[in-house]
């Protein structure tokens, strides 16, 4: 009947399971109940108002109704697995392998004389979709827009971040090893390995999302997953100046600062909107320049003509064939960029990245993480001696205050909301301390009943050190976005 799709029959037919319809009252079994793996409890709950009698019954009902459609799921799966022609089906399109899915479980639901309503029959076959080509759970997280982040901590527990606030949703793995193959699906699509002897890695999905895993025994209660979900629409300057991440005063100014290949470092600390900065800042980059990105994670979309993506590669199994980022960044020099885009700086590829800023390939940018400007200074300092090179620290001051001449640090705030808290200019040194001056900032004014942040972007008063600069490129910013509000 599924001959396109359906293994050829091998062996004797397997014997009908005998379970409960879903829906139906539940009668006393015959013979041996079958043995099954509970799932360990969800932990406690803050304690809220007691529900109601008839709330408490159609709670659990509804629990119920959900363990028996998840037993369900899983065995259909096992029939799935056994039956369909895997190697046919990477030919098939969605809405044939979502028919051949309805009609092999509709058969198997006939034969151990299970009765579904539309409804549930409808979301076990989307759900069993999701299985065979999918990530299995997680796959209408990844669909919803409006998800940022998901965070699984153990098979019971699933975290999302909406509008920048955690949450746990009602969405739940079978058990740890249900959670497992979903992970080694993912990691493995990229050629790499979880198990006890590699228990982390580092990946990306299929739309470019960022993946981090680490699986027992290091994880103690579970594997914990979190997933950095890709924008398929990538934010311009626009969109972040109407959605109040800064002004149109800081625009215009940011935008004279990467046309005139000023160095740029944005800092911040993590999930403060780092990488979408960095993204839209890239915008105002010309189309004539070749434009290099080196990356661990592949997430930079820079919309240039001449962009060469790179990304860093892991060690083997036998420990060999890492490729670093510092790899990448040296073998750029010796590929004539005009600019090179470090996604994020973190060890020792930073005394590279300053060479290469003070030698010719002005207008480059990269990521660190620190919580202010000056921080990303002391941050820049500390990864140079972790490099292991041995300098005086006036020397590597001296190194970063030629080669960085702005800092943008990015913040998230505690209501959520995402904000460039400051522009500051590296203007030199003075004796042994790098010299900053502040230009933009965002002053935060109170707390609204909701608890949103009442804030403002306010210029300090301070003329750009690079004003000069600016006009010599043709930038002739008007007096006025300096002048600070009273």
């Amino acid at each position: 009947m599924f001959s396109r799709f359906k293994k050829p029959e091998a062996g004797p037919a397997r014997p009908a399971a005998t379970l409960v319809p879903v829906g139906a009252a539940q009668a006393a079994p015959k013979g041996p109940a079958p043995t099954t793996v509970k799932a360990p409890a969800p932990a406690q709950a803050p304690k809220s108002a007691p529900k109601s009698p008839a709330e408490a019954a159609a709670a659990d009902k509804e629990r119920k109704r959900k363990e028996r459609l998840q037993d369900l799921k899983v065995e259909l799966h096992k029939r799935l697995l056994e039956n369909l022609n895997l190697a046919a089906l990477e030919k098939a399109s969605e809405t044939q392998l979502k028919s051949e899915i309805a009609s092999i479980s509709a058969e198997a639901l006939d034969e151990m004389s299970v009765v579904l309503s539309g409804p549930d029959r409808a979301q076990l076959h989307q759900e069993l979709y999701d299985e065979v080509m999918g990530l299995g759970p997680l796959e209408p997280l990844l669909k919803d827009e409006t998800i940022s982040d998901i965070l699984v901590n153990g098979p019971q527990r699933i975290f999302v971040e909406r509008s920048g606030k955690l949450q746990l949703s009602d969405v739940t793995f079978k058990d740890e090893r249900h959670l497992l193959r979903i992970i080694d699906k993912i990691v493995s699509a990229v050629g790499r390995r979880v198990d006890e002897s590699n228990p982390y890695c580092d990946a990306r999905l299929a739309d470019g999302s960022r993946f981090n895993c680490m699986v027992p025994p290091v994880a103690v209660d579970g594997s914990l997953v979190s997933i950095r979900k890709f924008k398929k629409d990538k934010l311009g300057i626009q969109d972040l100046v109407r959605f109040g991440a800064f002004t149109e005063e800081m625009a215009l100014y940011l935008e004279a600062a990467v046309s005139t290949r000023l160095n740029i470092i944005v800092s911040g600390g993590t999930g403060s909107g780092k990488t979408t900065t960095l993204n839209a800042l890239s915008s105002f980059i010309d189309n004539t320049e070749r434009v290099l990105t080196i990356e661990d994670t592949a997430e930079l979309q820079l919309q240039q003509i001449h962009v060469g993506r790179m990304e860093s590669r892991p060690p083997n199994v036998e420990g060999k064939g890492a490729v670093t980022q510092r790899d990448c960044l040296r073998n750029a020099l010796r590929m004539r960029p005009d600019r090179i885009i470090v996604g994020e700086t973190r060890g020792e590829e930073v005394i590279d990245m300053l060479q290469a800023m003070n030698t010719g390939h002005d207008g480059s940018m990269t990521t660190i993480h620190a919580n202010n400007p000056r921080d990303g200074i002391s941050r820049l300092e500390n990864m140079v001696a972790m490099a292991g090179i041995e300098m005086p620290l006036k020397a590597v001051r001296s190194q970063i205050a030629s080669a960085v001449n702005l800092i943008v640090q990015a913040s998230r705030l505690q209501d959520g909301s995402r904000r460039m808290t400051s522009i500051t200019e590296i203007t030199g040194m003075e004796g042994e301390v790098i010299s900053m001056q502040e230009i933009f900032r965002y002053e935060r004014l109170g707390l609204a009943p909701d608890g949103k942040i009442i804030g403002r972007f306010n210029a300090t008063g301070v003329r750009s050190h690079y004003s000069d600069r600016f006009k010599q490129w043709g930038f002739n910013l008007p007096p006025s976005i300096y002048e600070p509000i009273h």
